[in-house]
């Protein structure tokens, strides 16, 4: 009996420490965020080249899911999830070396992309695969909520320690070495789980999407392109939006309205599975919809209390929608182009994190950031509300 229960306590322990390597590897993605306006006074660097170096991570991102979505099945869970930690170690070194150097800070930004992109598929899988047997109907909720946990947990880590302690662009990398390398640890123990073939065959992750997904597989996308934009928004601009417009300098507060949608979404994904499935991805682009107002309220009439306000419902909503949109699409995928559909779904609102916030930064030198931020909340909004028309015109037909 007592080695019965010290194996399901080892279990446990892999379990969990698989789900805190996967959340110290995306917290590194958004530590920076508070740190943006720091390098600005440091380095002047301009909001259009700021959200260039954002979106550099989303390219990172991209390439890894196309290039080495398959590659876990071939040569194992654990040399993937090594490999992402050692971009994550990589990252930070380039960064706390970096002293401005645009070329290296980009090079930091790309392989921290590449950390997030091969973890956000391969240890989504793995953490559900290592869960015990009676944590088996919640696996998937901590590998989401590991996910979007650290996105949120990364600023606020960063505010924190720029904050408070010295050297922020130094202090903070080398902090975030500390967790990877226990992260690595946990991978480390973790047995492999899956049998790995004699010959491995790697091979590019096909993108696509069958005819007769595509009624569930549209809404779904666009709700999450809105949902992930907003994400992108509050990780890159939204340092910027609270010092020049709201008149907010505090680092750890700073951090944690950056911090506070991922936070939100993970309540979103919680509670969408307490509401009725049909209902669970219109509320969802409901919610977004309704979540942008007060974001746009916040900027225009420069209130703190609107701003986050909004931030905690859009994210709310993002999660609903997000994880919602999710079961859908591989509800409705044959089970052979299941892997090619969600890989398809998570290129498109990675390119959402990017894009747009490039446009951002364009339009913000032409027209200013406040401006911008009003237009850009307004067109979230738009987004959402048309994957809810779509919806709501496909119900008749399903």
């Amino acid at each position: 009996m007592p080695s019965t229960q010290s194996r399901r306590f080892s279990d446990l322990l892999i379990f969990l420490g698989a789900a805190f390597a996967f959340s110290v590897t995306m917290m590194g993605t958004t530590m920076p965020t508070p740190l943006y306006p720091i390098y600005q006074d440091a380095f002047g660097f301009s909001e259009l080249m700021i959200t260039i170096i954002f979106a550099a991570y989303a390219g990172g991102v991209i390439a890894a899911l196309v290039i080495t979505g398959p590659w876990s099945d071939q040569l194992g869970r654990r040399p993937l999830l090594i490999a992402g930690l050692a971009c994550a170690v990589i990252s930070d070194l380039l960064f706390w070396q970096a002293d401005g150097l645009l070329a290296i800070i980009l090079s930091g930004r790309v392989l921290s992309g590449l950390s997030a992109g091969i973890f956000t598929g391969t240890a989504t899988v793995a953490v559900m695969e290592l869960a015990p047997p009676h944590w088996r109907g919640r696996a998937t909720f901590f590998a989401t909520a590991a996910n979007m946990g650290g996105l949120g947990l990364g600023p606020m880590l960063g505010g924190t320690l720029s904050q408070y302690l010295p050297a922020p662009l130094e202090l903070t990398y080398l902090v975030h070495v500390g967790l990877a390398l226990l992260g690595l640890l946990c991978i480390w123990s973790a047995p492999e789980t899956v049998p790995k073939p004699a010959k491995p065959k790697l091979s590019i992750q096909r993108l696509s999407v069958p005819s007769n997904v595509r009624g569930v597989f549209i809404p779904a996308a666009i709700a999450g392109f809105a949902g992930f934009a907003v994400c992108g928004f509050f990780s890159s601009i939204a340092p910027a939006l609270m010092g020049k417009v709201l008149g907010y300098h505090h680092q750890l507060l700073i951090g944690a309205v950056a911090g506070s949608i991922f936070i939100a979404s993970i309540f979103g994904q919680l509670i969408q599975g307490t509401l009725p499935l049909k209902l669970r991805l219109p509320l969802g682009c409901i919610t977004l919809v309704i979540g942008v107002i007060p974001i746009a309220l916040g900027i225009h009439l420069q209130s703190l209390a609107l701003f986050l306000l909004g931030a905690i419902i859009a994210g709310t909503g993002q999660g609903i929608a997000f994880r919602a949109g999710m079961g859908a699409i591989a509800a409705a995928s044959p089970i052979a182009e299941r892997a090619a559909v969600t890989s398809t779904f998570f290129v498109i609102v990675y390119i959402a994190i990017s894009l747009p916030v490039i446009g951002i930064g364009v339009m913000a030198s032409m027209i200013g950031l406040q401006t911008t931020a009003i237009i850009f909340s307004i067109c979230i909004g738009l987004l959402a509300a048309l994957a809810l028309l779509l919806l709501i015109r496909r119900r008749p037909a399903g």
